[in-house]
């Protein structure tokens, strides 16, 4: 492991549930007084879930006009969210932000912020992998309806240097495609930020709820050692109106281990002295990708969406071009 240490002190902040009835200032409330929190342990960046602003509004079905006046942000930041980014610059740390944004010409996006240690934006994401359906379903018992009421996320996977790293940003379903990380790993991203809101039951399959969680973690571990990159995720979690979302926010290291978990379902912080230089390590040996990675082979994961359909005549054609280069 690297000698030198470089010490960044990283916060996650989870969220309780968030009902129908409360509102954003109070909501605001909420993430000041974590935002506090986490400066007082030393942090210079705390990480907030996936549309942190106000309750999983996807598993509603809604006429559009109805859900963009009550759930959309038209701004960030906005009259009510401004006082978080004020104490941001106040307290000189770094936050990122999860909401739903409608732009100036109409268009839908989960996005997420960074924010740096002077309280203005760095970065912005918007969400790629959405899941769930568009379609009315009625006789779901919760529907999850991110198809109807987003776009994918038309910005792609940036990194951005700031607060002395170099940071990346993804939302909840994205974690568990590893191309979202590799593509971060590959812009030498050293932190992921990821906020999440996962409902606890999948309406989809019957998968077993104890997976759930489980796959989740093993996410976050698999992606984090991988990419030699810390991982800083941030659940929206418990009963909202009677919907459960699980919680498990997590600070994963680039070995792979977790080295904080939240431990229940409330508003809570969490932190680790994160030291940025050991991924230093892993991306010098193991994952050093310049020496080790063999890009030629994998023209497939950008070629093809889906397994289990022949290859097209234009694969072919790269294959072999690629086979007459090697041989």
């Amino acid at each position: 492991m690297s000698g030198l240490k470089r010490p960044l002190g990283l916060a996650v902040a989870q969220l309780g549930p968030i009902h129908l009835a409360d509102t954003r200032a109070a909501v605001v409330k909420r993430l000041i007084a974590l935002l506090r929190e986490a400066h007082s342990r030393g942090a210079r960046l705390v990480v907030f879930p996936e549309l942190a602003l106000t309750t999983f509004f996807p598993r509603y079905w809604m006429e559009d006009d109805e859900a963009i006046a009550r759930f959309f942000e038209l701004s960030m930041p906005g009259p009510e969210t401004q006082p978080l980014f004020d104490l941001a610059r106040e307290l000189g740390i770094g936050f990122y932000l999860g909401y739903a944004e409608l732009t100036g010409d109409g268009r839908r996006f989960n996005t997420s912020v960074l924010v740096d240690e002077a309280g203005g934006i760095v970065g912005r994401y918007r969400k790629i992998h959405l899941p769930g359906h568009a379609d009315h379903k009625p006789q779901a018992p919760f529907q999850h309806l991110e198809k109807k009421y987003f776009e994918v996320g038309n910005e792609g996977f940036s990194v951005w240097p700031t607060m002395d790293t170099k940071i990346g940003m993804c939302i909840c379903n994205d974690r568990r495609w590893p191309e979202a990380f590799r593509v971060m790993g590959l812009q030498s991203a050293e932190i992921v930020a990821l906020g999440y809101n996962t409902p606890s039951h999948n309406i989809h399959w019957n998968e077993p709820t104890h997976l759930r969680m489980f796959h989740h973690l093993l996410s976050l571990q698999a992606n984090a050692y991988q990419n030699a990159l810390w991982i800083a995720a941030a659940a929206k979690c418990g009963a909202e109106d009677g919907f459960h979302m699980f919680g498990g926010s997590a600070i994963v290291a680039p070995t792979g281990e977790i080295v904080a978990q939240a431990q229940g379902e409330d508003d809570e912080v969490i932190f680790v002295n994160a030291d940025l230089a050991l991924g230093d390590s892993f991306r010098q040996n193991v994952f050093n990708f310049i020496k080790h990675r063999r890009p030629e082979h994998y023209r497939l994961i950008v070629d093809r969406v889906g397994a289990g359909e022949p290859l097209a005549a234009g694969e072919l054609a790269k294959l072999a071009s690629t086979f007459q280069q090697e041989g």
